[in-house]
């Protein structure tokens, strides 16, 4: 990971920037932060590479900072990923279980993994499983059905598909930084992890993480994951249609949309301007912030829209007693929570990545920009990466070796047998050799 063990490290490959997050977990179930940097990113489009030299560099930029700064040296990390080819789906499994034998975590693995051979489109690639409840006998409901004793154990699951050459060009970029890639996470239940409570995900609740290319959705009922989804719009196209509507520069854009911005035409007045500096022969302009309103609220209203219809595809609209939560970047824009509950009619907060943060006082933990970042570093300690034990191929074989006491002498006595095997093969080449060596010299 680094030069301390315990330290973990996240990358959140954005459409805007690029940013790396270094911390470590505290024994009270906290995340210390060590340090926090970002740098602008230039060759990534709606959650997607399209770059790799561009986005290769500017990682390269964002590590050097992070390790010069804190003096540390990273090895291997966590990517978060995004990208409209993002989909998912519900999937239902069933084993049978022996007569009187208990539910076993080999059980529970197996069924996990048929998961993954489920049919898929071609070029895609399976990023996430999450198990979300068990059926034991027909009971349903079930959390953790190990130690239980059954005869058919069924299970629903999660399932999260995204394209695998957009996987492959991630995981390329941070090959080529140098580093090795633990996981790759899933960016709306990263940021979901980072601003979201226990109680609003029983309660059901939609996260919706408005980010400069895409805006990621997460549905949360009775604690369990129900829909994800990545729209492929988000502050980017906002800024793209100021610059349009508006008739300045691009960065321009940005400043008026960042500055003086809202996301409700009919609270702003119309007699309130902001003057633009002309470039060169051209005159200054005054753009009034009602108009400027106007445009970004159009834009918010489609994006809006787009998250009501995921919601509806989800079907839990009728669930939400916790209402929406909305961060990232673009939930900074004034008037935006009035506007998501005026359109979906269900109440809103801003969340904040705070949630399990160790040291609050720093500006990271209150900026929600900081979300996807630092619920990837989040996701990584609450999912430490571990190897998968399969099943052997003979188990009956295992059930003879289950004495612990005579596997060691069971081993030593293959090996004495292997050995006079190979000395009786030895002895009989050595003499039918000796025997044409004879010949050979009667000759």
């Amino acid at each position: 990971m680094s030069n301390s063990s315990n330290l973990i490290a996240a990358v959140d490959i954005g459409t805007t920037k690029i940013v790396v997050v270094v911390g470590n977990a505290e024994p009270n179930g906290k995340i210390n932060i060590i340090g926090v940097e970002k740098v602008p990113s230039t060759g990534v489009k709606r959650g997607v590479v399209l770059n790799i030299d561009q986005t290769v560099s500017a990682i390269k930029d964002v590590i050097s900072i992070i390790e010069n700064k804190y003096e540390l040296t990273l090895s291997d990390i966590y990517v978060g990923i995004a990208g409209q080819h993002i989909r998912s789906c519900q999937n239902k499994g069933y084993k049978y279980i022996d007569n009187n034998h208990e539910i076993t975590q080999l059980d529970v693995d197996s069924l996990f993994h048929e998961n993954y051979k489920i049919p898929l489109n071609p070029g895609e690639n399976i990023l996430h499983v999450i198990a979300q409840d068990y059926v034991v006998d027909n009971e349903p409901g079930v959390r953790n059905p190990i130690g239980m004793s059954c005869r058919k154990l069924e299970a629903n699951y999660h399932i999260v598909i995204g394209r695998k050459a957009s996987v492959n060009n991630i995981e390329k970029c941070i090959n080529r930084v140098g580093l090795k890639i633990n996981d790759i996470i899933l960016e709306p239940i990263a940021s979901a992890t980072a601003v979201l409570t226990e109680e609003e995900k029983e309660a059901g609740v939609v996260l919706v993480d408005i980010g400069g290319g895409t805006t990621d959705v997460a549905v949360y009922v009775d604690g369990l994951i129900r829909h994800t989804a990545v729209i492929p719009l988000g502050g980017q196209v906002v800024t793209s249609d100021i610059k349009e509507g508006c008739a300045v520069l691009l960065k321009q854009a940005e400043a008026l949309k960042v500055q003086y911005g809202s996301a409700l035409g009919d609270q702003e007045r119309e007699d309130m301007v902001v003057t633009i500096p002309g470039i060169e022969g051209w005159e200054s302009k005054e753009i009034s912030f009602k108009s400027l309103a106007y445009i970004i609220q159009a834009r918010m209203e489609e994006i809006i829209d787009y998250v009501i219809q995921q919601i509806e595809i989800s079907g839990m609209y009728d669930k939400l007693g916790a209402g929406i939560v909305i961060t990232g970047g673009g939930s900074l824009l004034k008037n935006l929570s009035h506007l998501v509950k005026y359109r979906t009619g269900l109440e809103v907060r801003v969340g904040l990545p705070n949630k399990f943060i160790q040291n609050q006082t720093d500006d990271f933990a209150k900026i929600p920009m900081y979300s996807t970042s630092i619920g990837i570093l989040l996701s990584a300690v609450e999912n430490p990466v571990k190897q998968v034990v399969e099943q052997e191929l003979f188990p009956d074989i295992e059930v003879e070796q289950k004495p612990i006491t005579t596997a060691p002498r069971r081993e030593k006595k293959k090996r004495e047998k292997i050995e006079t095997t190979g000395s009786l093969f030895g002895t009989l080449k050595n003499q039918i050799a000796g025997i044409f060596d004879e010949k050979d010299m009667e000759m």
